[in-house]
């Protein structure tokens, strides 16, 4: 039986080389000191180590071991962790590879997309863009769903540039699934590279429009399908038969999506910047040590709780004792603002000017039939005719132009959405912008030293001078507000300098090889800083919630996400709980999420009556009642992570309803555990009822 011979790499051993860098380089920034960061995102390792202990919270992504919410992200991210937990146990590692092997595939994804249309200098320059893309090294040392997201885009792009080359229906499909795959890792973040894929595919794919129509429509539909199935799997169980649906106001998916992780991302939402306000009802007003001590008999056991000195946090001195949250607020420089622009602006001015170089490349040159390389560009299989030359009848179906309009539409489209949104937009959502920057500085970078010839010189030189003027404007703005690499900002200048000198002379000269390492010597200065900036994320674990590059942005604590003062407070805790009648279901039961996570990561069948922010309204004073006279509850431990928000109606029972346990009952480390109160809630069920 005959094999069918493989397919060889464009460029041949170069391409091999090319890629093997491009792999090595993420995999050296994606794995050093991996380890300690710990469980990272406690929030979503808790849900793992929940959705392990059967396939009912495993389908339904539920936070706790007890099934009662659900993480607020759709399952494939977290269900492709819980299968290496199982394979290879539960522990951070298990957890964390993952997403970095993600990253790095992501990487060699985009190198190979690029490499067949515009070849290996542009598919390395992307790539290695990408790898050292600040934010994305961030999110891919972490264990959220943000790489999953990524690559499964990254891989639609692919497959939409493909279908826009050969027109099969298979491959257009695919794109369609991979969409609807993204879809089910964070709902409609997967969408935003639709417009570019179905307008390369209108414009540059073969056969009659009617025809192209019709093969979107059916690849939409494939995705729509693929997109709601988990949803529509979740709606029609009863609510009875599944955990409550986490930071929903209704108990659906559908809601969630398109709600809390959909339209209100865009246009503005509670918990946004400025939507959050102190309210009363999961945390109990005055200091415990002045309530406790009003109670007869405590006072003395306070007095003579022996104080504990904790060692501070490893990771605290010279960073920022908090993270950033969101970024500024939203118009047209948002991206180079404080919180977004050191995790992904450094070379968005040479991306946005390489795209447009690399379209009129396109519209001035485009390829011949012969599909045969141009070697002194680099430009890759396709070889560009003269730019200077009106454009040809088949410049629509140059395969570079599907490309350029893939990858760099789906770049604008999230520079748009991120610039105009009103709700949340955390620093790390920079991350998608990841795959579509890195390819058009790539891409961009051949371009610009493929205009710098013929008729299209001036043209050619003038973007090569504005793209690199912009970027190393930025990168200095940057330098100088982060206080990063301040003694590097002449030799920089120098350097961009020197290869856009250099750049020009090989352009009056007419040496296109010249030009062309030129051009990738500016890159590559350009690439120096943001580099150093990404490789930061070794100093110290990541921070759990916004993961984010840089030195002094706020770290994380490792292991479980606590400070030894609180986890000292937390033992104690466990200690209490575990010797005094626990219930089963539930041994102690919290505001918010992250407030439980740690119990959950420690062993404790731990949850959340309000979900993770603390507001859910998931359970009420009825539903708080029937869990205790079942037997499925009895210690809630008010306090804690976005208590101040209000809670529900199930910690305002508590409140009114159950009994406090001073610090000193359960051997507090602190006299005052920092507004940590744990309440005990046996035989108060029709207290709870009537509250």
């Amino acid at each position: 039986m005959l094999r069918a011979p493989r397919r060889a790499l464009p460029g041949g051993a170069l391409a091999w080389i090319g890629l093997a860098g491009a792999v090595a380089g993420a995999a050296v920034m994606n794995t050093v000191r991996l380890s300690q960061n710990g469980y990272a995102n406690i929030f979503y390792s808790a849900g793992v180590r929940s959705m392990l202990d059967s396939l009912h919270n495993f389908f339904f992504v539920s936070f706790d071991p007890g099934g009662l919410i659900t993480v607020d992200k759709p399952p494939l991210a977290l269900w492709v962790q819980a299968l290496s937990a199982k394979v290879f146990g539960f522990h951070p590692l298990s957890l964390l590879l993952p997403e970095a092997l993600i990253g790095i595939a992501t990487v060699a994804a985009l190198y190979l997309i690029v490499l067949r249309r515009f070849g290996v200098l542009a598919a390395l320059a992307a790539a290695l863009t990408l790898a050292t893309f600040p934010s994305f090294v961030a999110v891919s040392r972490a264990n959220g769903v943000d790489p999953l997201l990524i690559l499964l885009l990254t891989l639609a792009c692919g497959a939409g540039v493909k279908a826009c080359e050969s027109g099969r229906w298979r491959t257009l499909l695919w794109a369609g699934l991979l969409v609807g795959l993204a879809f089910n890792t964070k709902t409609l973040a997967a969408y935003l590279a639709v417009p570019a894929i179905a307008f390369a595919y209108l414009l540059c794919g073969p056969d009659r429009l009617p025809r192209r129509i019709v093969q979107l429509l059916a690849a939409g539909l494939l995705s729509a399908a693929v997109s709601f199935a988990w949803i529509a799997a979740v709606e029609a169980t009863p609510a009875a038969k599944r955990p409550y649906v986490g930071s929903s106001t209704d108990n659906t998916e559908i809601g969630l999506t398109f709600r809390y992780n959909g339209f209100g991302r865009v246009e503005g939402q509670a918990g946004g910047p400025g939507t959050t306000h102190g309210r009363p009802g999961a945390f109990v007003p005055g200091t415990v040590q002045q309530r406790v001590n009003a109670q007869r008999g405590r006072e003395h056991a306070l007095a003579h709780m022996p104080p504990r000195n904790f060692p501070s946090s490893t990771y605290n001195e010279g960073r920022n004792p908090t993270p950033i949250p969101f970024g500024e607020a939203p118009g047209p420089l948002r991206l180079l603002g404080t919180g977004l622009g050191d995790q992904g602006g450094w070379l968005l001015p040479f991306a946005l000017l390489g795209a447009l170089a690399a379209l009129l490349l396109c519209l001035l040159g485009p390829a011949d039939a012969t599909g045969r390389a141009e070697p002194d560009t680099g430009v890759g299989t396709a070889r560009a005719a003269d730019p200077g030359a009106a454009p040809q009848p088949g410049w629509r179906r140059d395969p570079r132009l599907a490309c350029v309009l893939v990858l760099g539409g789906w770049l604008v489209t999230e520079v748009v959405v991120l610039s105009a949104s009103k709700g949340i937009v955390h620093p790390y959502y920079v991350s998608a912008l990841g795959p579509g920057l890195g390819a058009m500085a790539g891409i961009g970078a051949v371009a610009i030293a493929r205009l710098c010839r013929g008729r299209t010189l001036l043209l050619g030189l003038g973007l090569a001078g504005a793209a690199g003027a912009a970027s190393l404007a930025v990168e200095i703005v940057l330098m100088r507000r982060e206080d990063y690499m301040r003694s590097f900002e002449a030799p920089l200048l120098v350097l961009v300098a020197l290869t856009l000198a250099a750049l020009l002379l090989a352009a009056v000269l007419r040496r296109p090889r010249a030009a062309l390492a030129a051009i990738a010597a500016t890159l590559a200065a350009l690439l120096i800083v943001p580099t150093g900036y990404a490789s930061s994320t070794w100093l110290a674990p990541v921070e759990p919630t916004f993961p984010a590059a840089g030195p002094k942005q706020s770290a994380g604590e490792g292991g479980v996400g606590l400070n030894p003062r609180d986890l000292a407070i937390n033992e104690a805790i466990m200690s209490y709980v575990r010797g005094h009648s626990p219930t089963r279901r539930f041994q102690l039961l919290t505001v918010a999420s992250d407030t439980a996570a740690p119990y959950i990561l420690m062993g404790l069948h731990a949850g959340a009556l309000a979900g993770y922010s603390g507001v859910d309204p998931a359970v009420d004073a009825a539903g708080m009642a029937r869990l205790v006279a079942r037997g499925e509850a009895r210690y809630v431990l008010l306090g804690g992570e976005y208590s101040l928000r209000g809670g529900n109606g199930a910690t305002r029972a508590v409140i009114r309803a159950c009994r406090e346990l001073a610090p000193a009952e359960w051997q507090s480390p602190v006299p005052y555990p920092f507004g940590l109160v744990l309440f005990d809630c046996a035989g108060d069920a029709a207290a709870l009822a009537r509250a």
